[in-house]
């Protein structure tokens, strides 16, 4: 007995005749009929009730057709199965304070390994450690250097952020602007910037934020907005727009260096990524 035939069986039983159920298989009537015959072998009874004209189950057919379904139900469970555990082999949980960072990292593992993939989550700081800690992330990027000895950490990337201003804004032939020069302006922001929004909230009290939570809805407003919004200077970043001057803001929070992290307890495969982030940031480095 073989699972092709235990299909065969459930696709008469679905399709109603022979010839529908050779035709959805892709077999021809007599090689489905000789498949049939053997099953009926292997299994020392008659499966149908057969006339010149037709082919009708009998109580022996629909007792095989319910374990047939049954064991055919648990081969695609098992296939499931299998496959989820190949793509947690090939998927890397990351839980970020930032989306920036995310995108670089994506550039570099997937450009080494382009079957696997990377799941990034933009949260707070705290609950990017606790994940960190509690094993429901693989890597973690935090904004700055965790001082436990459980955790590996490496400086990862800097970004700066920048006001990005409309032409004929008042602000437009700035060269540099500070929180303090910004507070009070209308700002467009997307929904997903992480820890840069807690620094928007604290340095600009007296500002107003239109949140966009869609980034491409917001990428396409800030072609045709005329508010302010902000961008960085992280080279993954495409908030900048022609029509607009991204003027660097000088205050220290406007500045923030993230760190890769991992449990240093985590698996080679892991640890073989890390290496290789670590690798290709001391080139960079070695470039400057």
């Amino acid at each position: 007995m073989e699972l092709e035939q235990l299909r065969q069986l459930d696709a008469i039983a679905r399709s109603g005749t022979l010839q529908a159920a050779a035709e959805q298989l892709h077999l021809s009537q007599s090689a489905l009929s000789r498949s049939l015959r053997r099953l009926e072998a292997d299994l020392g009874r008659p499966l149908f009730d057969r006339t010149r004209n037709s082919l009708q189950m009998n109580a022996a057919g629909q007792l095989a057709l319910e374990h047939a379904r049954l064991i055919l139900a648990e081969e695609q469970r098992l296939r499931d199965d299998f496959d989820a555990l190949a793509r947690r082999a090939r998927t890397i949980r990351v839980a970020s304070v930032a989306p920036a960072p995310t995108w670089r990292l994506s550039s570099l593992i997937l450009e080494q390994y382009p079957t696997t993939i990377l799941e990034p989550d933009v949260v707070s700081p705290d609950e990017v450690e606790t994940r960190l800690l509690n094993g429901t992330c693989d890597l973690a990027i935090t904004a700055s250097q965790p001082h436990l000895p459980i955790i590996d950490s490496l400086c990862f990337m800097t970004e700066d952020l920048y006001a990005n201003v409309p032409q004929g804004h008042a602000l437009y032939d700035h060269e540099a602007l500070t929180f303090a020069e910004l507070d009070g302006f209308t700002f467009l922001v997307y929904g997903g910037i992480g820890f840069w929004r807690d620094v928007h909230r604290r340095r600009l009290p007296l500002a107003k934020f239109v949140i966009q939570p869609d980034r491409t809805i917001f990428l396409q407003q800030v072609r045709t907005s005329t508010l302010l919004t902000f961008t960085t200077n992280a080279p993954e970043n495409t908030s900048r727009h022609a029509s607009r001057k991204p003027i660097p803001i000088t205050d220290p929070e406007a500045h923030a260096t993230f760190w890769l992290c991992m449990r240093a307890d985590a698996s080679e495969h892991l640890r073989t990524f890390f290496d290789l982030v670590g690798g290709a940031v001391s080139d960079d480095a070695a470039a400057i």
